[in-house]
């Protein structure tokens, strides 16, 4: 078994020992309703954090605006949802087809986005996305969309102006999306977070994903022996932004209701610190610091006037830890002992046979 099938089997088996743990307890009653209900944000925040890491880690560039095609895909995801919902039935067929539909008006954004962007580096590319990230909430806050007979209708000044007779209105503006049915469930999390981490190691390992990496490291001599600096960039960043588009439907579709608010900046400065934290370019850790950092906060509600205090000392604890040179020095001569004895064993099998 090579040591890419090993690591790979290794992440798959968290998240599956994940799902089994939560629904035992679940099961058992052990689990409470508060950490139940914060299930369906890990596994939103966790596709988060790996699609982000994709374009930080991988790819080498800083995105400050990712939660604004979650944004994309929460909004479009809801409206798909209740349009196709009246043609076959407000079921998991149309929740599907809501989740498929926003990952490609999220790509779509994107790709947008990304022809401009990604010619871009350093500094200038993260001041782009951070401002298409605002861009994306101010269009939101500013956006009607209502539902009725004739079809949908679309307005940027207000409600009245949508002019339905009668019908459902499905995005209000500052007040966002409202009288959502609750289709999300941890199941489906689970599977999407299966999904997410499948193309993204699957684009890593391939081909594209080299080339990716080649530019990342070195982007002359990438240019020099002919890849495309610019396309590669661009898959990375439009690969992303539908993963992100995936996973904000599934956030937004875990509530009754959804604001333009909640896809600020500050969400996508909470999914950088996981990707960071969790080690550039290391999937397995975006995983692990996604779900860590985010039912954190709920367990230490009990001390409510620490809790935040406490969780900006646990960070600033797992920065230092994490790039301390001693620790590091550690852990290598850790594994070079534990992978001593396999090789001695390895090469007395050989010994033997000949």
């Amino acid at each position: 078994m090579s040591k890419r099938l090993q690591s790979n089997l290794i992440t798959y088996g968290i998240i599956v020992a994940f799902f089994v743990i939560m629904t035992a307890l679940d099961a058992t009653g052990i689990l409470t309703n508060s950490l139940a209900g914060q299930l369906i944000p890990i596994c939103a925040y966790v596709c988060m954090a790996v699609s982000l890491n994709l374009v930080v880690g991988i790819s080498g560039e800083l995105s400050l605006g990712h939660a604004g095609f979650m944004s994309v895909g929460a909004f479009s995801g809801v409206v798909v949802f209740s349009l196709v919902g009246g043609m076959v039935g407000n079921g998991l067929l149309a929740y599907v087809i809501a989740l498929i539909a926003a990952a490609l008006l999220a790509a779509v954004a994107g790709f947008i986005i990304g022809i401009p962007v990604m010619r871009l580096r350093g500094d200038y590319l993260a001041i782009v996305t951070l401002a298409f990230g605002e861009i994306i909430k101010n269009i939101l806050n500013n956006l009607y969309v209502g539902l009725d007979g004739s079809g949908l209708h679309f307005s940027m000044t207000d409600a009245k102006s949508l002019g339905m007779q009668g019908g459902t209105l499905l995005i209000n503006g500052p007040q966002g999306a409202t009288g959502i049915n609750k289709m999300s469930t941890f199941v489906i999390g689970i599977v999407l977070v299966l999904i997410t981490v499948t193309v993204v190691l699957n684009l890593v390992n391939s081909r594209s994903g080299r080339a990716i990496m080649a530019v990342r490291d070195n982007r002359i001599a990438a240019e020099s022996v002919g890849i495309n600096v610019t396309k590669y960039r661009l898959i990375a960043f439009v690969v992303a932004a539908a993963l992100a588009g995936a996973a904000g439907c599934f956030y937004a579709m875990g509530y009754s209701s959804i604001v333009p608010k909640k896809f600020d900046f500050n969400t996508s400065i909470l999914v950088l610190v996981f990707v960071v934290l969790g080690g550039m370019g290391n999937i397995r850790g975006s995983i692990i610091s996604a779900a860590l950092l985010t039912v954190l906060p709920e367990m230490l509600r009990a001390i409510s006037d620490w809790r935040m205090l406490i969780y900006a000392v646990v960070l600033i604890l797992v920065m230092i830890v994490s790039n301390n040179p001693l620790l590091r020095q550690f852990v290598d001569t850790f594994k070079a002992k534990f992978k001593r004895p396999a090789k001695v064993a390895e090469k007395g099998g050989e010994a033997s046979e000949r």
